[in-house]
This record gives structure tokens, C-alpha cells and sequence, in this order.
């Protein structure tokens, strides 16, 4: 077929040939010629550098994490029993008397000083802080964060504040490895890893608990599940552990007698139970640290001295039950062993419950992971008097990690962390069966958990559900547009202006390529572009000719690239429209592809979320004798 022929215009031909071409193209498409470019992962050799840098912070953050448990075991002797002693001690056995309801007024105080005139980013829970700089700093962390942090922790905890070293060492260990991450020319997206490793380092060294502190670095800070990021993580978690065993000495930090292999029917609806409490407990908890936080806002003082009634609150709190005071690793060992009487146990929940609900909320420093630890260790003593035996502190465990899952949506970091602070295997399956139960509760109750709900009221929202993303997995072949015009590169003016004048249908394509002879791609022309030229050859002057305005190097596209790569090349560009050519020929036309084209990989994704159908027919099977008499009648 000709320009001439059946009274067609060259751009007609065009349209023709290039609908065939691109069809054709497409039958003979195999995924071979981009097999060699496309692979599971995206990872580069930047791994490496980044797993060399990380694995020095895991050891730096080993010590940065003994650190802080000296300064928590200092500062506890210092206030409660007035000796200079590093070794960590409950405050339980003070003699203080009624001044101990003094003595978190007084650390409070100090922190909301150092946070008032030192940096205010030592406020809160430690985790939503490093979220934060992830989300809005470019994982960047002030060097000073990374020395406050760690001393008002400190002073908080060992005045009796009722909160973890975790937070506060995830916050300081990502300091760390935000430090040094910009001091090397990196990208946002490398601080972040590095960041995300040092938080990951400093709660592995304190815990001895790598894998557990790996998930909780995947489930909420480094938002992907990617090699280029994970590999990094692990190793600094790795080296975290490794490095405690010879400063801090080995895990378990909690350990237990070995629980029967399997529990059961009535043990496993037990653990059904236990998750469905802790998920209404984990609720009650959220509701009640941002409740407590609302109060604070409304009070007529400066945020520097909520802490101080915070701490009012903890002392009171502290005079009832002095077990619900500091870190309460022994209380929380205490209750794995059933070593705590049955009305001390709800003193532990209910006191407990009230005072870190008021501190956390008054803005003061602290982690939220022991107190959660010991919240679900006293519920699960509570449960353990009505549930059947399944051996001392079964109950306690499995509702430590239910709570765990359900309080901060981290349900694989809540089994595997019970596992690592215990060692005692046979639990994983009651304890898979609780934490599911209370994260599905949590998950359809709260829209957000603890630590994402401060996040939230920074005026940011933060999606913490994982899945592939259907541009990665649908190809350019499979959305680009062939049945397209394109243009001769020797069509006059006049025969263009008719053209696009004469089909009003294709005034809806606004880039057309340009091809020379033997059908080769020579460039691309806009619509907008073509419109100047036409009105300026109506209005009677020389004008430009189409060979002006034509882009001789367009950005293009080939049909084995999956679509990500397209909408990272746009984006780049600048480009919304681009050909789409053989990747081996590249004047090879095929098609154009847009970024309305993308959206049908959205289309396609949002169909298999939302369309509902039925596949297998049920037909009742008659015996034959059945089926004669039914057809008789």
C-alpha cells in the first residue's frame, strides 16, 4: 500500500502501517531479548560498601548500647539508693519512703529541660522519632540527638520513669549510623539503611535478640523488603549480637522452663483467648497514651514542664507498687517464673498501666517495649488462673507477645522476640496462634498503632503494608498504544494541516513520531508543536518547517521494559509520552506508551482487589437411577 492508493494521504498510510507493524512485532516479542537485564531483585555491588559500613556500626552501637544500660544502672543507684554504682538494680527496694514520689518529679524535670534547650527530639517514645527522620529529614539525625538521647533516657528511667532502654536505643544507635552515614557521599535511600542499621544494632546488643530486631527494623522503619537494604541491616544486627557476647555476655535475657511440644485443643483456644485480650488490651493502651497526650496539650504551661507532672504521676504510682518502676526486667522475670502473687500481679497491670500511659504521654524519654513486657507478663499471670496448666509462665510468655504483635502491628517481631528473650522453641506455635489474633484485632479496631499514631499527628501519613507493586511485574508490551498516527518526515504542510483537521479522532494523540525512509523512527513532534507550525503556514508567513521542530533524540521506551522502569524514566525526563521502539533496533517503531497508559496496570490491580466472581460451578451429581426418573417426568 502506497501514500497514493484508495485516496489515502500519506499520514493515512502511516496510521495503517505502524497498527500492523506494532501487532506483528508484538506476536514475535519473547521475553529472551531483556532475560539478561531482568532479575528477582535490583540490588547492586553498593551492597557491599553499605554491608562494610554497617557492620562497623553494629559494633559501635554494642558499646553505644552497654552505655546506655550503665547510665540507666547509674543514674538508678544515684536517685534511689544515693551510691555510685553502674550495675542495673530495681528501684523496688528503695527506703525512700514518701520522698520517692519526688524523685521522678525531679528526673522529669531535668528532661524537659535538656529537651527545652538541648534538642526537642529527645521528647517521646525513641521509634516514632526515627520514623520520622526517615519519613522527613532524609534520614539525616543532628549529631547531638545521638548524646542527649541516650543521657535523658537515662536520667528518665533511672528516676523511676516505667520505660524500655529499646526506644531510646533505636533512636540513639540510628543517630549513629546517620552520622556516619553523612559523613560518606551516599544517597537518602543509603542513610537510610545505615540509620536503620544502627537502630537495629543498638536493640540486638541490648536484647540479644538479632532476628527479632531485624523484623522490627523491616516491619517499621525501612519501609521495603529489599536485599539492597535488609543485607546491610542483618549483618549490623549480626555484628551487634556477636559483639554483647564479650561486653554484655550471652541471652537468654528471660530465661524459662522448657514448655510442653504441643498444648493441645483446649491450650491452643486458650492462646485464641489470651490474643483476643491482649488485642483489646493493646487498644485500650494506644487510647490511652494519646488520651493522656490530649490532657497535656490542653494544660496553660510550657511542654518543658509536662514531664515534671509525669513524673508526679509515676511516683504516686511508684508508692502504691514499686515493682511497676524503672525498666522492671526483674518483675518481668519474676512473672515468667510465677514467682508474683496473684493480687500483686494486678497492682503490676493496673499501676503499671496508669503511670506509663500518663509519663509516655506527657512527652518525657522512654521506650515502650519493656513496659509492654511487663503489661502482658501481668496479664498473662491474671489469665494463667482460669486457663488450663501448660507449665509455669506459659501464659505470661504467650501474652507478652500478643501484646507485643497487637500494641505496635509487629506481629512477626512479637513471636520471634518472645523466642530470643527466652530460647524456648516449643512456644512458636501458641505464640503464632495469640499474635495473630490480637494483630488482626488491633488492625480492625485502630487505624494506627502506638508509634505511628505520633507520626500521624505530625501532620504524615505512613502505610505499613508491603506488596509488589503491579508496575513491577507488567511489561511496556502489554499497556503501549499501537494503533497510532505517524508522520513522514517529507509531508508538506498543507498535507498535514488537512490531515489532522480532517479526523477528529486523532487530535487525541498529542506526540507523533517521524519516520524516514524504510519506515526508520527519526524523531518525535508534539502536538502542540505541529498546531504553532499549521497556524503560522494559515496565517501566511514562511513559518518553520516540520523538520525544525522535531526532537532527533527522543526518550523512548522498549516493550520488554517493565512499566516501573518507564515511570522512573518519565519522571527523570520529564517526559509523559515516549515511543516505543525495538530494543535491538532502535528505529524499529512499535507504539507509543503514555502515563494515562500506566494507569491500566492500576486498572488491573484494583480489579483483582475489588471484582468478585465465582469460578467452579457447584452441580449436584444424581445417582442414575435419579437422573432416568427425572428425565421421564
Amino acid at each position: 500500500m502506497t501514500a497514493q492508493t484508495q485516496g489515502e494521504t500519506g499520514v493515512d498510510s502511516w496510521l495503517f502501517r505502524v497498527w500492523r507493524q506494532g501487532t506483528q512485532a508484538l506476536k514475535g516479542t519473547t521475553t529472551d531479548e531483556a532475560s539478561h537485564e531482568l532479575g528477582d531483585f535490583t540490588t547492586t555491588q553498593r551492597v557491599l560498601l553499605l554491608s562494610a559500613m554497617a557492620i562497623v556500626i553494629g559494633v559501635l552501637n554494642a558499646f553505644v548500647a552497654l552505655a546506655l544500660l550503665k547510665f540507666i544502672g547509674l543514674f538508678t543507684n544515684l536517685f534511689f539508693f544515693q551510691r555510685w554504682d553502674t550495675a542495673l538494680v530495681s528501684p523496688a527496694g528503695n527506703t525512700l519512703g514518701l520522698w520517692v514520689i519526688v524523685v521522678p518529679v525531679i528526673g522529669a524535670l531535668i528532661v524537659g529541660l535538656m529537651a527545652r534547650y538541648g534538642s526537642e527530639r529527645i521528647r517521646g517514645h525513641g521509634i516514632p522519632e526515627a520514623i520520622e527522620s526517615i519519613l522527613i529529614n532524609g534520614s539525616r539525625v543532628q549529631p547531638r540527638v545521638a548524646i542527649l538521647k541516650p543521657l535523658s533516657a537515662a536520667i528518665s528511667i533511672g528516676s523511676g520513669g516505667p520505660f524500655g532502654a529499646e526506644g531510646p536505643i533505636i533512636m540513639t544507635g540510628g543517630a549513629f549510623g546517620s552520622m556516619i552515614a553523612q559523613f560518606m557521599r551516599l544517597s537518602s535511600a543509603e542513610r537510610k539503611t545505615l540509620l536503620v542499621a544502627g537502630a537495629a544494632g543498638g536493640m540486638s546488643a541490648t536484647f540479644a535478640s538479632p532476628v527479632a530486631a531485624v523484623l522490627l527494623a523491616v516491619e517499621l522503619l525501612l519501609f521495603e523488603w529489599k536485599p539492597r537494604s535488609l543485607i546491610p541491616v542483618a549483618l549490623a544486627s549480626a555484628t551487634a549480637a556477636a559483639t554483647r557476647r564479650y561486653i554484655l555476655g550471652l541471652g537468654p535475657l528471660f530465661p524459662v522452663a522448657t514448655h510442653p511440644a504441643f498444648i493441645g485443643p483446649d491450650g491452643l483456644l486458650g492462646c485464641v483467648l489470651v490474643g483476643l485480650v491482649a488485642g483489646a488490651l493493646s487498644a485500650l493502651l494506644t487510647l490511652s497514651v494519646y488520651a493522656a497526650e490530649d490532657a497535656f496539650q490542653r494544660l496553660p504551661m510550657h511542654w518543658m514542664w509536662w514531664p515534671a507532672v509525669g513524673g508526679l504521676a509515676i511516683g504516686i504510682g511508684g508508692l502504691i507498687v514499686p515493682q511497676a518502676l524503672g525498666v522492671g526486667y526483674e518483675t518481668i522475670e519474676a512473672l515468667i517464673q510465677g514467682e508474683v502473687p496473684g493480687r500483686l500481679i494486678v497492682g503490676i497491670l493496673v499501676v503499671k498501666w496508669f503511670i506509663w500511659s500518663i509519663s509516655l504521654g506527657s512527652g518525657t524519654s522512654g521506650g515502650v517495649l519493656a513496659p509492654l513486657l511487663m503489661m502482658g507478663g501481668a496479664m498473662g499471670g491474671i489469665e494463667a488462673m482460669v486457663l488450663p496448666d501448660e507449665g509455669v509462665g506459659f501464659w505470661p510468655l504467650i501474652s507478652m507477645g500478643a501484646i507485643l504483635g497487637g500494641t505496635m502491628r509487629s506481629p512477626f517481631t512479637g513471636v520471634v522476640f518472645a523466642l530470643e528473650l527466652t530460647h524456648d522453641v516449643t512456644i512458636l506455635l501458641p505464640l503464632l496462634v495469640a499474635v495473630t489474633i490480637a494483630h488482626g484485632f488491633t488492625v480492625l479496631t485502630l487505624r494506627r498503632s502506638i508509634l505511628t499514631e505520633k507520626v500521624s499527628r505530625r501532620g504524615y501519613h505512613l502505610s505499613r503494608e508491603y506488596a509488589v507493586d503491579p508496575l513491577e511485574i507488567l511489561f511496556v508490551r502489554e499497556v503501549m498504544r499501537t494503533n497510532i498516527v505517524a508522520l513522514p518526515a517529507a509531508i508538506s504542510l498543507q498535507e498535514l494541516a488537512h490531515t489532522l483537521s480532517s479526523d477528529n479522532s486523532r487530535r487525541s494523540q498529542r506526540l507523533y513520531p517521524v519516520v524516514g525512509p524504510e519506515e526508520a523512527l527519526v524523531g518525535v513532534v508534539t502536538g502542540n508543536d505541529l498546531q504553532k507550525l499549521i497556524q503560522e503556514q494559515q496565517a501566511g508567513g514562511n513559518g518553520r518547517q516540520l523538520a525544525e521542530v522535531i526532537q532527533s533524540h527522543p526518550v523512548v521506551a522498549h516493550p520488554d521494559e517493565p512499566l516501573r522502569v518507564v515511570v522512573y524514566r518519565m519522571a527523570e525526563s520529564g517526559f509523559t509520552r515516549l515511543p516505543v521502539v525495538a530494543r535491538h533496533d532502535p528505529q524499529r517503531l512499535m507504539g507509543i506508551v503514555s502515563l494515562s497508559d500506566l494507569l491500566k496496570a492500576r486498572a488491573h490491580h484494583l480489579e483483582e482487589e475489588q471484582r468478585r466472581e465465582r469460578v467452579l460451578q457447584m452441580r449436584l451429581l444424581l445417582p442414575l437411577r435419579a437422573r432416568q426418573l427425572r428425565k421421564t417426568s
